[in-house]
């Protein structure tokens, strides 16, 4: 596949708009076209000896989990791991593509691999996320109605002045008993402030309904899992579970408080990575992710909650064997994936 191909059908598999607006996601680095796509490696980070290994193993384009160029670089030289990732990926003519937190909150994605380990439950995003635009143009719907139809002709010519205004539509309507002209229209968040103006100047804004157009949520789709087993399992069993779904020899655990190792676990919300955003404040018995602050640790335990921590990266890295196979039926075959052995976890224990 040409690279624009294989781009445009990664981003099918997973929408980039999913992706959480603080992220860096897509194709990073992109050699001189045309570019052919005969191998895609799959990593969780690339670091240079993961970099290396896609070298001799003639990768056409790196999938990186996590944003190798996340924050902006001013150069590229030889100078920090980084930009010598770019100079080894372009020299070679390998492209960086990377989904990160589209992957999170996609269905079957790195949060539903994870819950795969608690054994037979059901989940639903602790986040959800929303459709990426609203259900018709605009933010925000503005209707009033007013019989005076000169003083109208005015305010409609200042308001067809205003940018981000769509939909403006009048109807004739009677309103208790007296026939009048009813207005509405469709606009920006910054639309709205000047037409809120506008009105306020004419004596209209006391007559007047602003409708936010909400964006209808995503079924499954979304940030963290908050998921309920079939049966209740105690807190020993559930940390052998994920140990082994994992393939951990280890991982840290902090028991809720009034908990014990026997103590029943029926909720666990979750989260891949550092989850602390997403679970905080989460009503659950397990909070389970990869890292959390110490002070986070401490609230949730004071809270009752139990939390197992595996480090971050561990928490994501299987899922990398589930996605080649299914990026292989998503691709038709057309592409030649293969999953990094040289990546692991920065973190063990000395």
């Amino acid at each position: 596949m040409n690279l624009g191909e294989l781009v445009s059908a990664l981003n099918d598999f997973a929408s980039l708009s999913l992706a959480e607006s603080w992220d860096n996601v897509g194709l990073l680095v992109e050699p001189s076209p045309p570019h052919t796509v005969n191998t895609l490696f799959l990593t969780n980070d690339l670091t240079e000896e993961v970099m290396e290994e896609a070298v001799q193993k003639k990768a056409d384009l790196i999938l990186s989990y996590h944003p190798p160029v996340f924050t902006p670089l001013k150069r590229v030289t030889w100078n920090t791991w980084k930009e010598r990732l770019v100079v080894r990926a372009l020299e070679h003519r390998i492209g960086i593509y990377s989904p990160h937190t589209a992957y999170d909150a996609i269905p079957h994605g790195v949060n539903d691999w994870l819950a795969k380990g608690l054994g037979a439950c059901t989940s639903v995003p602790l986040r959800p996320s929303t459709a990426p635009s609203c259900p018709a143009e605009g933010t925000h719907r503005v209707e009033f109605c007013t019989d005076n139809s000169e003083h109208l002709d005015m305010v409609l010519s200042k308001i067809r002045d205003i940018q981000e205004i769509s939909c403006l539509t009048t109807l004739p309507a009677r309103v208790e008993g007296e026939e009048q002209t009813r207005v509405s229209l469709n606009c920006s968040q910054k639309a709205l402030l000047k037409v809120v103006a506008l009105l306020s100047q004419n004596s209209l804004y006391q007559r007047t309904e602003i409708l936010l157009l909400q964006k209808p949520l995503l079924p499954h789709t979304g940030m963290g899992r908050l998921c309920t087993l079939s049966e209740p399992v105690s807190l020993l069993d559930i940390t052998e579970r994920i140990k082994s779904h994992l393939k951990l020899p280890h991982v840290r655990l902090a028991v809720g408080m009034g908990r014990t190792l026997e103590s029943p676990v029926k909720k666990t919300a979750l989260c891949a990575g550092s989850g602390s955003s997403v679970l905080k404040g989460v009503e659950a018995d397990l909070y389970l992710t990869g890292e959390m602050s110490h002070h986070d640790v401490l609230d949730a335990v004071a809270n009752g909650i139990s939390v197992i921590l595996c480090e971050h990266s561990n928490t994501e890295r299987g899922f990398l064997t589930e996605l080649r196979d299914t990026l292989a039926v998503h691709l038709q075959n057309k592409v030649n994936i293969v999953v990094s052995e040289k990546d692991r976890d920065p973190l063990q224990v000395a």
